[in-house]
């Protein structure tokens, strides 16, 4: 007789808009289902960038162990690779404790490269040829680099935010010096793991109204104090300083436009984000198993997850014994 294979381990990734509720529902179900998160947001990897990034508070921290938060400084960025790498090196801790694993966050790039399995371009980073591509922006502008990656891989230019010049050059880097799109390389090997999508959604309108209150609270919780405090340290042109809410305070502290217009301009590129995000986690994608956060609770999705759960053991469970080879999760009462 033929022995069926061991039930995957399960990993839950929890995906959708900034500022939509992410981390408040992953907090709630991982407590619930003895689970631990590992960060999915590129921002959050740099230590020293805390209110910006809206990380979880050390509170949250104790509440529910996370990974990935504060692991480099932001003048040693990570590669996609690195953090992959880095992910599933998490996620096979917290199996291996017996938990469940939620990979939470908005980066659509970190999420997919660990879900898909990618195959990451095998192109080492050039520092000369990034050089060159950096000094070209600064003398035709970012749209020329941008408008050059939508001609030699317009597949990929559709999946990256025309003002991320750091994956810009990225993209454009493997291009050259592989001579194949950036796009066509990325193979792709499922990682061992049964995973079940969460996306969280809200309408439009309740989602702005959100993201322009944690504007404001990240400026009432010292925002400003905290990129004044970077800047001491590290130069204005590094990508993490010129990420979102960074580059428009520091233009705020250079003297170029007032706070209110600095206010303004984070609120209006977070907007533009919001967008963004909706074109890496599709609404219609079969994967992802959507809620409105202004028409259901968490109670909602906490049910559904476990039923999930339960629905993808009973499938794969081997006949015989019963046999758990996966993490249980475990009621709160």
């Amino acid at each position: 007789m033929t022995e069926r294979p061991s039930p995957l381990r399960p990993l839950v990734a929890i995906v959708g808009p900034t500022a939509v509720g992410k981390s408040e529902v992953a907090l709630i179900l991982a407590e619930r289902l003895n689970g631990e998160i590992v960060s999915a947001d590129s921002r959050q990897i740099y230590r020293g960038m805390d209110i910006g990034t809206a990380k979880p508070t050390p509170e949250e921290r104790a509440r529910v162990p996370h990974h990935l938060i504060d692991v480099t400084d932001p003048d040693r960025p990570l590669t996609l690779a690195e953090y992959q790498r880095m992910a599933y090196a998490a996620i096979e801790e917290i199996h291996r404790r017996g938990r469940l694993p939620f990979l939470v966050g908005g980066t659509g790039l970190y999420v997919w490269a660990v879900v898909e399995g990618w195959q990451i371009p095998p192109a080492p980073p050039d520092p000369a040829l990034r050089r060159a591509l950096e000094e070209r922006a600064q003398r035709e502008g970012p749209g020329a680099l941008y408008e050059e990656l939508r001609r030699l891989d317009p597949e990929a230019a559709a999946r990256i935010d025309p003002r991320n010049l750091r994956r810009v050059i990225r993209a454009l880097e493997v291009c050259y010096r592989t001579g194949q799109p950036f796009s066509a390389q990325r193979r792709k090997s499922p990682p061992p793991y049964a995973t079940i999508m969460i996306g969280l959604t809200r309408p439009r309108e309740e989602l702005y109204r959100r993201i322009d209150e944690r504007v404001e609270r990240m400026i009432a919780t010292g925002l400003i104090e905290e990129v004044r405090r970077l800047a001491e340290r590290y130069p204005w042109e590094l990508p993490a300083m010129t990420g979102l809410g960074y580059r428009q305070i520091g233009a705020y502290l250079r003297g170029e436009i007032s706070l209110e217009e600095a206010i303004r301009r984070i609120r209006s590129a977070t907007r533009a984000f919001v967008h963004h995000q909706y074109n890496w986690f599709r609404l219609e994608d079969p994967r992802i198993r959507w809620f409105d956060l202004s028409r259901v609770g968490v109670e909602d999705i906490e049910a559904w997850l476990r039923e999930e759960l339960a629905r993808r053991l009973r499938e794969a469970a081997p006949a015989g014994p019963a046999q758990n080879p996966s993490p249980s999760p475990e009621s709160s009462g």
